[in-house]
């Protein structure tokens, strides 16, 4: 990681204000492996479980937090290029995601901005309940993007 681990954790919990506001958690962080939990408790619908938007902020917020623990944050900056959200069942309580990205696939991405001034990668998620069940799964389309 070229980060602190706490300045990661503030960075994916806190820099963005609506993330902030949310309660999004970021329960590891380590290279190429994250997970974040959003909680159901202030984030709730009109017929409360958690609102859409909550769940999509869960699933596009793990391409950052991946980012933040897996590359040259000096030379490099991610952007979202597309995300697609399928809602499987009703989220009725805290939602948690986990992405990975190996050490080849990392280097892959990171020369490659670095040989052309970015990079595309694609992340295939599933939100998942306390249970194990899916409640959504997600596909975001990124980009490495070179400083």
């Amino acid at each position: 990681m070229s980060m602190p681990p706490e300045l990661v954790r503030q960075l994916t919990e806190e820099q963005i204000a609506f993330v902030k506001r949310s309660g999004l958690k970021a329960e590891l962080l380590e290279p190429g492996h994250i997970r974040l939990c959003m909680p159901l408790a202030g984030n709730q619908n009109h017929i409360g479980t958690l609102y859409a938007g909550a769940l999509f902020t869960l699933a596009e917020m793990p391409g950052g937090a991946l980012f933040l623990t897996s590359f040259d944050t000096r030379r490099f900056y991610p952007i979202v290029k597309e995300m697609n959200l399928r809602f499987r069942r009703p989220a009725k309580g805290d939602i948690r995601v986990e992405a990975r990205l190996d050490q080849a696939e990392i280097t892959r991405i990171q020369e490659e901005a670095e040989a052309n001034g970015k990079a595309e990668y694609q992340l295939e998620l599933q939100l998942l309940d306390a249970s194990g069940e899916v409640v959504a799964e997600s596909r975001g389309l990124y980009q490495l993007r070179k400083h």
